[in-house]
């Protein structure tokens, strides 16, 4: 074989892999997620445009939201009957939201929950996994 017609099946090669590579982290193994829309209320770095496209892979636009009942406390929100946290809310679809739920890590570092919004909008938000947690 001739050296270009290796260094083409090489690059050919190479190519094929980070596909599959990117095909498997963007369509995770399973069952296809249903492609209802769903809102998310984000109080840290996905309140930021340009995270939230490579994590979704889209320019999600937003709207500014208020979660009453928790504090913003270092990474986390925690229920506190008295404050509230500022953030967005934004909409998502079903690949969308396994693509931010493997960027917060679900079931590691961060459990989604399902939340009202001053608003009365519904909205999935992430928070950390503590081991203890006293306040559920």
């Amino acid at each position: 074989m001739r050296v270009g017609a290796l260094a083409a099946l090489l690059v050919a090669l190479l190519l094929g892999g980070f596909w599959l590579i990117h095909d498997r982290l963007s369509h995770p193994a399973g069952e296809p997620p249903k492609e209802t829309p769903q809102l998310i209320f984000a109080y840290g770095t996905l309140t930021h445009p340009l995270i939230r496209r490579v994590v979704t892979g889209r320019w999600l636009p937003t709207q500014a939201a208020v979660l009453e009942g928790y504090r913003k406390e270092g990474l986390d929100i925690r229920p506190d009957p008295s404050s509230v946290v500022t953030g967005v809310v934004f909409e998502v679809q079903g690949r969308q939201l396994q693509r931010l739920d493997r960027y917060e890590q679900v079931g590691v570092r961060y459990d989604r929950h399902r939340v009202t919004l001053q608003s009365g909008q519904r909205a999935w938000v992430y928070r950390r996994i503590h081991e203890t947690d006293e306040d559920e």
